[in-house]
């Protein structure tokens, strides 16, 4: 995919035949396209730039307002969000592609299923269990699909967001494979290591992570790509964010049970409506490539309502089925929990859900994260 920088080859012509200037050799002119950022020993990869031409200084850039704010924050570029600073370090930037701040919902989700179990205690041995769960859940296997996400969202992200690292070449793509492969057979070999150490005659934690790193895959990765349709897609993100670490902490204490495999499937719906407000800040690169994304395939009115119906429904439906069980303290503390939720959907989400996509997650998702403590802590009694 290589082209050649765009020059603006404009020369001024003289109006008298006495004087005519020098001719200077300039390079072929060609359309805008994308630039090459080449690295010695890296394979480079697209990289949309905006117009560089000396015709005129007020040409604007291919995509406006994308590139990153020259005082880009140190900070986020470790988490993996907007607004990060341009870095060289190759750790760093392998960090980056984890996307740290996209961890804490798998951790939390060992936290719920090992209090559902019933059987955690506050000894040295669960406790340094849990924490193995958590990195196995969290660094390694959400990193693994974040890496192997970006990877095959790279074309995308030369649309929308080209300067994170794989579009800008920042990577190279031996570095991006080998790192997909380190954290996936990291993840595989802890799902192992903790059905050992719990005594399971069938490896169920390390089944868990087969499943939930193959749903990964296809969710990335064509033909299948389930992230093409939004239904299927969001609903496969939202199981891997609340359902999957869920199971592998109650296996890894206790038993999966029936009821708890439903309402958990339950959740993964409002892990659906979690998944498409990420959506809404990739619409241009989704249509283009014709990735039918919920606010692409009906427009980001109704997807707004879409996605705050899916996570607002599904809570007020698990309250009721835990009044239903006769947990009424903890129905009612999990609809308390969902009321400021939806205050900030209507503060935030739906005033606006790119430019507000950050304040209403960080102002919304402790109360959903929270409920679901509260309904594994209702399950265990």
């Amino acid at each position: 995919m290589a082209a050649a920088h765009l020059l603006a080859a404009s020369t001024s012509s003289s109006s008298t035949a006495a004087f005519r200037p020098p001719l200077r050799l300039r390079s072929p002119t060609h359309p805008p396209h994308l630039r090459l950022n080449r690295t010695a020993g890296r394979r480079p990869f697209p990289v949309v730039r905006a117009a560089e031409t000396d015709a005129t200084k007020d040409a604007k850039p291919k995509v406006p307002g994308k590139a990153p704010a020259a005082d880009g924050s140190s900070f986020n570029q470790l988490l993996g969000i907007k607004g990060a600073k341009q870095e060289t370090d190759i750790w760093k930037i392998r960090l980056q592609l984890t996307k740290p701040v996209t961890w804490p919902p798998l951790v939390w989700g060992v936290l719920c299923g090992a209090a559902a179990s019933g059987n955690f205690h506050w000894t040295v041995e669960d406790v340094a269990k849990s924490i193995v769960c958590m990195i196995m859940s969290g660094p390694c296997l959400t990193g693994y699909t974040q890496t192997i996400n970006d990877w095959y969202d790279r074309d995308i992200d030369a649309i929308n967001e080209p300067y994170r690292p794989i579009p800008s070449g920042a990577i190279s793509e031996n570095d991006v494979i080998t790192q997909i492969w380190v954290l996936l057979l990291a993840g595989l070999g802890l799902g192992a290591l903790l059905d050992v150490w719990a005594g399971h005659d069938f490896p169920i934690v390390f089944y868990l992570a087969v499943g939930g790193s193959l749903l990964s895959y296809i969710y990335s990765a064509p033909p299948l790509k389930l992230k093409q349709n939004g239904w299927i897609g969001n609903f496969a993100l939202g199981a891997s964010y609340i359902s999957l670490p869920w199971w592998a902490g109650q296996a890894l204490f206790g038993t999966l049970t029936p009821d708890i495999i439903v309402l958990t499937t339950l959740y993964s719906i409002a892990g659906l409506g979690i998944a498409i407000v990420n959506d809404f800040k990739s619409i241009e690169g989704d249509r283009a490539l014709g990735l039918q994304s919920l606010p692409v395939a009906f427009g980001m009115e109704t997807a707004k309502w879409i996605c705050v119906g899916a996570i607002d429904i599904t809570q007020l439906s698990v309250a009721g089925y835990l009044l239903s069980t006769g947990k009424l303290y903890y129905a009612l503390a999990l609809l308390g929990l969902t009321i400021p939720q939806v205050v900030f959907q209507f503060q935030y989400f739906l005033k606006d859900p790119v430019k507000y996509d950050v304040k209403y997650q960080a102002s919304a998702q402790p109360f959903f994260v929270l409920g679901l403590l509260v309904t594994a802590l209702a399950t265990s009694h």
